[in-house]
């Protein structure tokens, strides 16, 4: 059986080449620049042989935790990657466990990524050819490493397979699919100061990597080539045990996924729970709050903008530590990004926007509504955002400024975005796409609302943001105190202004509005 497994993956990747000549001509030029990279990896491997041993054990740690890594992230950010052999579709197949587990490991094996970590963990042999003992250990932790690359990803695979089915799912990977990105400017940044302010930082980490799952199977023959074979036999010990919880973990998983049915987040779901509609008062502008808070909680175009911002406050820190401005300045950022965040809700609303038509909703009700269901959260997100930066720089003295600067933003946007949603609409993501993607038709109109209506945000917050300057260069107490009592006082008149002006526009433009999401499509 295990035999028929192996020779169905062959099979199946030898008719995938024969589906068209394009993609036959994109597999073998992608081939060829694999088989370089190989190569160029396997000489590598061979010269390394004649360095220190210490940088031996170095290079070789890093590149292998960062291989068995790779194998373990790249299913969740790219889920139903090489699944010809598909344990769903062996649902009616009697299939001993055993042997499956077995085909389908040397189906991962037999597949391009595998045979490549095979040969380029092979080739560590030849590293270590100067020193037999280690050499022979080599080889037993490059095939125990191959397998345990594998096993991971088969692993990672089936858990992520059997929650595919819930929408929920889908949208918040997509989401933590682009957080990464984010991340990768600071992660560069640091990684490369580390390596240039401290010439052993490499060392040190490897001697982290080499006691974790990642990196002990690719220490082991350098703890052997330095006199201490017990130590390698521990870490021999460290990748065949995690080996052997990960073939449990799958099994286990692997089993439940076969009987169980895709996960239906409708047949988990109470009856009679009204969500955040029976939380709010039975009145229209109630309605609308609990309608637009579901939307912020549920899609995922508005909660990529909730899961962004801590991750704001993460660059922030990194981009000048805990006594840097910026990271001072976190709250009224983070107020004046999520206060213009309503600017587009009625774009976002699409078609779905006719049931505030058809049900006769006046325009104070749903901008009141809609403002509502943003301060509930964004009220206390900006206070937490401005009080814990400055207790961990050691400003509170600046508390007074900083909260007028950050209500002051917040108040005033969403008085602003009030206006502007109920005037201008452009294309956005429709719902159930990615809240990242950029859709046809975003012209200059979209640039031109969004980059006026910042300028006019900071010159409504303008008294606030004077005082908060005033107060920062000259130190004295009293302007900070003024800057908070301005920015309520004032952010709190224009958020009425807002809503009464945006309610009237809605008025006398919502048949306008629904005719252009409607065309937004």
């Amino acid at each position: 059986m295990v035999a028929d497994l192996l020779r169905l993956k062959l099979l199946l990747l030898r008719n995938s080449f024969r589906r068209s000549t394009a993609q036959l001509v994109g597999v073998i030029l992608g081939g060829l620049y694999g088989l370089g990279i190989l190569g160029f990896i396997v000489v590598g491997l061979v010269l390394l042989g004649s360095a220190d041993l210490e940088l031996i054990r170095t290079i070789l740690v890093i590149g292998g935790s960062a291989t068995v890594l790779g194998w373990i992230i790249i299913p969740i950010a790219a889920t139903g990657i090489d699944m010809t052999l598909d344990p769903a579709r062996f649902v009616t197949f009697a299939i001993p466990m055993r042997q499956l587990l077995a085909g389908l490991v040397l189906g991962g094996v037999a597949g391009i990524p595998g045979i490549i970590t095979l040969i380029a963990s092979l080739a560590q042999v030849l590293t270590w050819i100067r020193y037999p003992a280690a050499a022979a250990m080599a080889l037993v932790c490059a095939l125990i490493a191959v397998l345990l690359c594998v096993v991971a990803s088969r692993l990672v695979t089936t858990v992520v397979s059997s929650m595919t089915g819930s929408r929920r799912f889908k949208d918040v990977n997509g989401i933590v699919a682009f957080i990464p990105l984010l991340f990768l400017g600071p992660i560069i940044g640091g990684v490369t100061a580390g390596f240039q302010n401290s010439p052993g930082f490499a060392a040190k980490l490897a001697d982290v990597l080499a006691w974790t799952p990642l990196g002990a199977l690719w220490a082991a023959p350098a703890d052997v080539a330095a006199g201490a074979p017990g130590l390698g036999v521990v870490r021999l010990l460290i990748g065949a045990g995690t080996l052997a919880l990960f073939v449990l973990l799958w099994s286990r998983s692997l089993s439940h996924a076969l009987v169980t049915p895709p996960y239906n987040a409708v047949a988990k779901r109470a009856g009679g729970n009204l969500g955040f509609l029976g939380r709010f008062p039975a009145t229209p502008a109630g309605a609308v709050a609990a309608r637009a808070l579901t939307y912020w909680f549920r899609d995922p175009r508005y909660f990529a903008s909730l899961v962004v911002i801590p991750f704001i406050a993460v660059l922030l820190f990194f981009s000048g530590g805990t006594t840097g401005g910026a990271f001072a300045f976190l709250g009224p950022i983070t107020a004046f990004l999520m206060a213009w965040s309503i600017s587009a809700d009625i774009s976002y609303d699409n078609t779905a926007f006719s049931l505030h038509l058809s049900t006769g909703v006046r325009g104070r009700d749903d901008r009141l509504g809609r403002a509502v269901a943003l301060l509930v959260f964004a009220v206390p997100i900006t206070l937490v955002f401005t009080v814990v930066p400055l207790v961990i720089a050691g400003r509170i003295g600046d508390l007074p400024a900083m909260l007028g600067l950050s209500l002051g933003l917040l108040l005033t946007g969403a008085g602003l975005s009030s206006i502007v949603s109920a005037r201008y609409t452009y294309n956005v993501p429709l719902p159930g796409e990615s809240a990242f993607k950029t859709p046809p038709g975003t012209n200059f109109m979209m640039f031109a609302v969004q980059f006026i209506g910042w300028f006019v945000m900071l010159v409504l917050a303008l008294p606030e943001i004077v005082l908060a300057i005033v107060y920062l260069v000259s130190g004295d107490a009293l302007f900070g105190w003024l800057a908070l009592a301005v920015g309520v006082a004032l952010g709190g008149v224009l958020l009425v202004v807002g809503l009464r002006v945006g309610g009237r526009w809605y008025d006398r433009r919502a048949p306008e509005l629904l005719l252009a999401v409607s065309a937004n499509r």
